[in-house]
């Protein structure tokens, strides 16, 4: 019958324990003042969000058992204590305290669905420590007082870093891709398609490349433009770029023109190198515009015989430099040295071998840095790396068709990318896989199920999942995934070699095992910087404080991380406003930034989501001088013009305020739920042929609609390229036919897309189908599908 009393207590300035115990004893009387006022009637005033999984209000309690017990005596009766058993709590977690003649007891009652045993006893453990931390300076400030010993505090800093590594050989990237091909002359490199590179072959075309580049006036660390598509012509770019010691700044021709703009000016690269195909979609500049492609076979022959160019590359010079979204709402480029990524390489060599049987497949846009590993593991490791077609990622089909067909070994999946590559019906057939590796996204212990269910208990294929970002030369930690791993969520891993992680508070103290903070990543792979950002770099990159090397620095990730007991890191999300989608890094203010210099708009707010149709994804929500004066479409294709489209928000709702937190920011939970309404503006038109019918049902079923019109962008029901690629599985199963993913892109309506499908089965099945599909009244696509054809 003890009624509940709530607290909540003000830490914040950094008291010192004396100045926090005066703030409780305050709250506390306060309370007592209301103590008359029941629990239940409290909740009822507060009405806080009810759900059945935890109590509201409060989820911790603590009681001080400091009542006199005076013995109890009957005539006649013998009383003993009793241990009685608890096996229910009330609350996730409750510190229960007794005043003995020994001292203070205490025992903790916790909730085991939530809580491990060692959890609670290194909790137990820490309340100790933290008590006689006290005790020996009760004037100490708050972040002065330590939860770990000598022992735990060098566990988390020194035990789970012990990642030291000797390599041998050169730590300059090119010079291990020339030990190799010196090694196996005569053996595939690259192939793409149906056309192949011996590594005498490319290392022959890149030498006579990196000599026009010095021709040309490269300079040492001098940054190279490459804004080409995947092809045998950009693996020698590229490795060209590396010999003749400049840095490669990938561009991806796909960006928006004003994106390309400003990295070319932003990056300073003297030199482009192009294909001839994309010449006509570069903007205005002034630098030297070489087009590979038309280009090389005279390049060979004017500077075939010259020999190598004379290496002057040091370990500790850029190798290539990689723009990520920016919270002010420009890109920026991380800076990543030739020591850092070779000691990605070498760890990924060392623990994960690559033979001349292995075949890795490139796949990822060389925007990204995972393509890094891509490009050059195999290179410096004998083993063939396949070159898949430009869009090819995106396509489920193609991939496993190109995994069968090429024998793929090894190939990298963002998890999102991943869960519609195990859907697709073949997958089944890749029998050639060894090794998925996935980053770029939290890995999700469902989908680890699911690729044992389809790939890796019949296949033998293995799961690997990483972390790391762009700063930090691709990957810095690794998990090898279980099938049999009793915990429900998947860790990031360990520390890679040379490799040290820690996990921080606010004021950059070390945090126990088991307690979250924010994730600082040092050693051999931290880059540079930011390329002319220095106050950012200042920022972000800092003197490592726990290295005994006055130079070591440390990059602050801005994620949130734990321990765990055995030494592996689990991922808890951001501390800021950077998001992960599909793979994609960006930051929300930078959509947001250019947002707001859009017409009509006075402000706009960002948010990631999970409850719109289609899944996961960015809504926008405006405010400005009246809805009226808003057009939505007219911003969507402005903003397509200026940013990558994964960053176009899928949902726009317009507001009449931002909600704000007390303290002025902008409350993000807070903000509604995008309703359908808001992602349809075309008029509803219901399917009319077999097709439509068909059609609607699927985009209805994958974007969560009950109806669909015929006239309504797929784009502005939620889709995204994942779930088009779903869209084009789903059609090949229905009717038979294959449609190329870019169909998505091209006829964005169940009407446009269904004539195109028309159009295919007219093809293979005569005038028939195409009669039969039309409902009674209704004209038939025919007319238009004859003057297609």
């Amino acid at each position: 019958f003890v009624n509940m009393l709530v607290l909540r207590v003000d830490i914040s300035g950094n008291p010192t324990f004396a100045e926090l115990l005066a703030r409780v004893r305050a709250e506390t009387l306060g309370a007592y003042e209301h103590q008359d006022l029941p629990f239940e009637k409290l909740v009822e005033a507060l009405e806080p969000t009810r759900d059945l999984a935890r109590n509201p209000l409060f989820q911790v309690s603590f009681a001080l058992e400091n009542m006199p017990m005076q013995p109890l005596e009957l005539a006649g009766v013998t009383l003993a204590p009793v241990d009685i058993e608890v096996d229910a709590t009330r609350f996730d977690l409750e510190a229960l305290t007794w005043q003995t003649e020994q001292g203070l007891l205490l025992a903790i009652v916790y909730n085991t669905a939530l809580f491990e045993q060692t959890t609670i006893a290194r909790m137990a453990s820490h309340f100790q420590r933290l008590l006689e931390s006290i005790c020996a300076g009760p004037a100490s400030r708050l972040s002065s007082l330590s939860l770990m010993d000598a022992r735990e505090l060098n566990q988390v800093v020194r035990r789970f870093n012990a990642t030291e590594q000797r390599w041998t050989g050169s730590q300059v990237l090119h010079a291990r891709i020339q030990a190799q091909a010196a090694r196996t002359p005569d053996a595939i490199a690259v192939r793409f398609e149906e056309r192949t590179l011996s590594f005498d072959a490319l290392e022959h075309r890149a030498g006579a490349l990196a000599h026009e580049l010095r021709r040309l006036g490269l300079v040492r660390e001098g940054r190279v433009a490459v804004y080409m598509e995947r092809s045998l012509e950009l693996v020698v770019a590229l490795y060209a770029v590396l010999e003749a010691g400049g840095v490669y700044v990938p561009v991806d021709p796909e960006y928006p023109s004003e994106r390309v703009a400003f990295m070319l000016e932003d990056a300073q690269a003297k030199i482009i190198l192009t294909q001839a195909d994309l010449v006509a979609t570069l903007p205005d500049c002034q630098s030297h515009v070489l087009s590979v492609d038309t280009a090389l076979d005279a390049l060979v022959l004017r500077h075939g015989q010259a020999g190598p160019v004379m290496d002057r590359s040091e370990p500790d010079d850029l190798a290539y430099m990689i723009y990520t979204s920016g919270s002010t709402g420009r890109p920026k480029g991380a800076l990543v040295t030739h020591r850092a990524i070779c000691n990605r390489l070498q760890w990924m060599a060392s623990t994960h071998g690559l033979t001349s049987a292995d075949r890795v497949l490139q796949k990822t846009p060389f925007s990204f840095d995972v393509s890094v590993w891509e490009f050059f593991w195999p290179l410096m490791s004998g083993a063939e790396l396949v070159m898949a077609r430009p869009g090819g990622h995106r396509d489920g089909q193609y991939l496993i068709d190109v995994i069968r067909e090429r024998a793929i070994t090894v190939v990298h999946f963002v998890p999102s990318m991943l869960r519609v590559f195990l859907e697709e019906p073949e997958v089944s057939s890749c029998h050639g896989l060894r090794r998925v590796i996935c980053s770029g996204e939290a890995l999700g212990r469902d989908l680890v199920q699911r690729f044992f269910e389809r790939l890796g208990r019949s296949a033998g294929c293995e799961l690997h999942n990483l972390y790391g970002p762009t700063e930090a030369a691709v990957d810095v930690t690794c998990w090898v995934c279980r099938d049999d791993d009793p915990h429900s969520q998947v860790p990031i891993g360990r520390p890679v070699a040379n490799t040290r992680m820690y996990v921080l508070d606010d004021r950059l103290q070390p945090q126990p095992v088991g307690v979250p903070g924010e994730l600082w990543i040092a050693g051999m792979q931290v880059g540079r910087g930011y390329h002319n950002r220095p106050a950012l770099t200042m920022a972000r990159f800092m003197a490592d404080p726990f290295s005994d090397d006055a130079a070591a620095r440390m990059y602050r990730t801005g994620d949130r991380a734990r321990w765990r007991a055995d030494g592996a890191l689990e991922f808890l999300g951001r501390l800021d406003d950077q998001v992960k989608l599909r793979g994609n890094r960006i930051e929300l203010g930078e959509i947001e930034s250019v947002i707001g210099e859009l017409p009509a708009v006075a402000q706009a707010v960002v948010a990631y989501r999970e409850d719109l149709p289609g899944g996961a994804g960015l809504a926008a929500y405006l405010m400005g001088d009246g809805v009226e004066n808003i057009d939505v479409d007219a911003l969507k294709v402005a903003l397509a013009q200026r940013l990558p489209l994964y960053m176009v928000p899928a949902a726009w709702v317009i507001v009449d305020e931002i909600p704000l937190t007390p303290n002025g920011k902008v409350n993000r939970k807070a903000l509604p739920a995008p309703e359908s309404s808001t992602m349809q503006t075309a008029r509803y038109v219901a399917p009319r042929t077999e097709t439509e019918v068909k059609l609607a049902e699927i985009w209805g079923e994958l974007l969560g609609h009950e109806r669909v019109g015929v006239q309504t962008d797929f784009f502005d029901l939620g889709g995204h390229s994942l779930i088009a690629t779903q869209v084009v599985s789903r059609v090949r199963a229905e009717f038979g036919v294959t449609l190329p993913l870019v169909a998505l892109f091209e006829q964005r309506s169940v009407e446009a897309l269904a004539d195109r499908i028309d159009l295919l089965l007219w093809a293979v099945r005569g005038r028939e189908h195409a009669s039969a599909s039309v409902t009674a009244g209704n004209t038939t696509p025919a007319d238009r599908i004859e003057g297609a054809l």
